[in-house]
């Protein structure tokens, strides 16, 4: 089985592509649209792997656990972008995503009693800052910061819920919570699109993107869940979360965008928790 520290950073570049193509895609097509068909997408691509590959026999937790998680990624995603749309993004980016990490680290040293080792502590800690600088972007509307916050909030306790409610599924359930997840996060998001009515429409292509785009969103989690049966839970959250440096990283390469000092500097210290996270 490979490294739980390669395959946590397996699962941060699956995600932070998802991240990147799915705003790309969003801004081209209905998001609610966009979302249900990624999760519908990776939903079942799972279930086919599962049903080919695995002989696990989960349980009924080991379900339920996995559909928590998906509801969890369902409440993160509609906050956020809620949030996003109110036009907020230097509050509400990386809000949410210094929250996805810190939250699951205090659930798991208070409640699930995991300790680091002090590299690992030093990494959560630097792995917080360079998720700050590399989420943030240019100044927010100063009369949007009390919903911005709390949108950010509500979408960083669902990513949480996302991380820790999937790694409480036992190893002999397999790969079946991913399933599950993904079941309920449609499920999730299928009312938002009805409530849209007719006017949702996502051309071909677009369904096409999205549907890919759900099934890299399925591996992450797969990868993540995996990482999380080899090591600590609150090293793996915290080197999955690190999927925002992959948008900044693209944005650099395919469309030449200037990450400014802020920026840079949370790419060095994302690099350094790294390092020191590995060691935890």
């Amino acid at each position: 089985m490979p490294d739980p520290t390669l395959l946590a950073l397996g699962s941060a570049l699956c995600y932070g592509f998802v991240d990147f193509a799915g705003g790309l895609l969003a801004r081209r097509a209905d998001f609610a649209a966009v979302a249900f068909a990624g999760q519908a997408g990776g939903f079942v691509i799972m279930l086919g792997a599962v049903l080919l590959l695995t002989p696990a026999d989960p349980s009924t937790p080991d379900l339920v656990w996995g559909a928590a998680s998906g509801f969890g990624t369902a409440v993160g995603m509609v906050f956020l972008y809620r949030g996003l749309i109110g036009g907020a993004m230097s509050i509400v980016v990386p809000i949410s995503a210094v929250g996805s990490v810190t939250l699951p680290v205090l659930v798991g040293v208070t409640l699930l009693g995991e300790r680091p080792s002090v590299p690992g502590f030093a990494g959560i800690g630097l792995a917080v800052l360079a998720l700050g600088a590399v989420s943030r972007s240019g100044a927010g509307d100063a009369e949007s910061t009390k919903p911005a916050v709390r949108d950010a909030l509500i979408a960083s306790a669902g990513f949480a819920v996302q991380y820790l409610a999937l790694a409480q599924a036992a190893p002999e359930a397999g790969l079946w919570p991913v399933v599950a997840s993904r079941l309920a996060a449609t499920s999730a998001i299928l009312p938002i699109v009805a409530r849209r009515g007719n006017g949702v429409r996502l051309p071909w292509r677009f369904a096409v993107g999205s549907v890919a785009n759900g099934c890299f969103a399925a591996l992450s989690l797969v990868l993540y869940l995996l990482a999380t049966r080899q090591g600590l839970t609150t090293i793996a959250v915290v080197l999955a979360s690190f999927y925002p440096v992959v948008p900044v990283v693209l944005g650099i390469v395919a469309l030449r965008e200037r990450p400014g000092p802020v920026r840079s500097a949370g790419l060095v210290l994302a690099a350094g928790a790294v390092v020191l996270l590995g060691y935890g």
